[in-house]
């Protein structure tokens, strides 16, 4: 940020005998002087110490302020900015204006007292050379703000569309000396594009500029038709990554572009493709990477990965979901299908060590998919594959514990998604689970305690006692009785499902007495009555 007093005034001059401002002047990294922001412009104004008084006499006016770095640009092409009776080379209409807005405020009544009301800032901010250039642009922005830019008809012309229109000649009257653009929203953005036309190559310009700088750049050069500047702003967003926010915003603001030739393409291409292969398939083939992936940190890390990018697009309505089912439910089918010949492997006597880590590792797998199931809300089926794995259930019965004891956690999973609501299975197919595969999660359950850390027994021993007692109360009893008879045997080794069964025994005891006791006080009442 650099900070410049304004050019020194004649002696003997109006400009000599009034205030002259000092206002922060931006440098943009190519050494082109930028046009102070309003909100700048107008802090410089409330500040007391930015304001020099040149008297008359012997006093001269202060010497500019150097800055402590030499810009690039030529100092003439930096901005001065004087309060607005001290601009003398103005055009005649911003000066009327001025006057007209000077008048206007000597007749406005005073504020009452205790009132306050906000200044009116005349701020004029002038640009190049008027002694060598041919035209004048004139800038009313926001907040009071006009800038004057002196400059060449020629260039204008050449570079817009918008310029050359408003100074055509033909045959009719001659073309103003000044050119003016009324409530301009980003007029520091218009100076820069104006400076722009004066170069050879505006994509050089933009290195090291910021993707919405260029948006901004490329909405007014679209404005002043710069079609030039547009293409070059294309070629830059093209080329720059997108942050964040940015991608949002770019697509927004070229989309309108692509009914004109200024080449839109590449840049859509990105977000976009027009290649044949499906979502499905691409999803297929990651899926099948990471199932088959051999790696631990790698297929952990990928797992995450996958799963949290499925929780973020979970909410898209655009048919991706019934991609995303078709293609999970196909891997949980090749997954059991690899577990069950694991299994068979494994029931024999002589299988090798390495066929518990394959076991633990389709399980993983498993486990991995049913979060992603859940995630889309996609569930239910898949208990219901479950709950038909008869045959694996009676060869999870044959193997060794150690080997087999993984293949619990999903059924300890499904307990508890439907305790929380999160699946939504039949009846028949919560009765089912319970019988497939209850047993064969006690038999594990000291197993799965001690081998895994993040094993919450109080969360599965609550999910399956809700499962439980979703069923009919028949069912209840039967499943309650069940497990109350192993729990007597095994101790901590078993779940304990004691909620459950106070709920089962009120639903069975207490509230038919409760129902037949009112029913008695009702009829009782009747019978008093006369």
């Amino acid at each position: 940020m650099w900070r410049m007093e304004g050019s020194r005034p004649r002696r003997g001059s109006p400009a000599a005998r009034a205030r002259v401002r000092t206002v922060p002047i931006a440098v943009t990294p190519e050494g082109f002087w930028c046009c102070p922001s309003p909100a700048a412009l107008h802090k410089s104004l409330k500040n007391p110490h930015h304001h020099h008084h040149a008297g008359g006499g012997n006093k001269q006016a202060p010497a500019p302020q150097q800055p402590h770095k030499t810009p690039s640009a030529p100092p003439s092409r930096a901005p001065s900015v004087k309060t607005a009776p001290s601009v003398t080379d103005e055009p005649p209409a911003l000066a009327d204006e001025l006057q007209r807005q000077d008048e206007a405020a000597a007749e406005a009544p005073a504020p009452a007292a205790g009132g306050q009301q906000e200044p009116q800032h005349k701020i004029c901010v002038g640009f190049g050379r008027p002694e060598t250039s041919d035209l004048t642009v004139m800038l009313y922005g926001k907040e009071g703000i006009a800038v004057r830019m002196g400059v060449h008809r020629d260039v204008l012309c050449r570079s817009s569309a918008f310029f050359a229109a408003r100074l055509a000649g033909g045959h009719g009257p001659p073309p103003p000396p000044c050119v003016e653009i009324h409530d301009c929203d980003d007029a520091e953005i218009y100076v820069e594009t104006v400076g722009l036309m004066y170069c050879d190559e505006a994509k050089h310009r933009l290195l090291k500029q910021s993707v919405p700088r260029v948006l901004r750049i490329m909405k007014v050069a679209e404005v002043l038709g710069f079609h030039g500047c547009v293409k070059s702003c294309l070629d830059y967003l093209e080329a720059v990554p997108w942050v964040g926010e940015e991608e949002d915003n770019v697509v927004s603001s070229i989309r309108h572009l692509q009914s004109k030739d200024y080449g839109v393409s590449p840049l859509l291409r990105r977000i976009t493709s027009d290649n044949l292969n499906s979502p499905g398939d691409t999803l297929a083939n990651i899926m099948e990477m990471v199932l088959t992936s051999t790696d631990d940190r790698g297929r952990r890390e990928m797992k995450a990965l996958v799963l949290n990018l499925l929780k973020d697009s979970s909410h898209c309505t655009d048919g991706s979901s019934d991609i995303c089912s078709e293609t999970l439910y196909s891997s949980c089918q090749r997954c059991l299908d690899r577990l069950h010949r694991l299994f068979t492997e494994a029931s024999e006597e002589d299988y090798s060590v390495s066929v518990t880590r394959r076991v633990t590792l389709e399980t993983d797998n498993l486990l991995w998919l049913v979060e992603m199931l859940v995630t889309q809300r996609i569930c239910d089926d898949f208990v219901a594959m479950w709950s038909s794995q008869t045959e694996l259930a009676e060869l999870h019965s044959r193997m060794q514990a150690a080997s087999r004891h993984t293949v619990s956690f999903i059924t300890a999973r499904l307990f508890v998604g439907i305790g929380r609501g999160e699946m939504l299975p039949s009846k028949n197919t919560r009765l089912q689970l319970l019988q497939v595969w209850l047993q064969a999660l006690i038999d594990d359950y000291s197993w799965l305690q001690c081998s895994c850390r993040s094993f919450d027994r109080k969360l599965v021993e609550d999910g399956i006692g809700q499962t439980i007692l979703t069923l009919p109360l028949e069912d209840q009893r039967s499943m309650l009785l069940s497990w109350f008879g192993r729990f007597l045997k095994l101790g901590d080794n078993c779940p304990n499902l004691q909620r459950a069964f106070e709920v089962w025994w009120r639903r069975t005891f207490v509230r038919p007495y409760a129902d037949q006791t009112e029913a008695g006080n009702v009829l009782t009442s009747d019978r008093r009555s006369p």
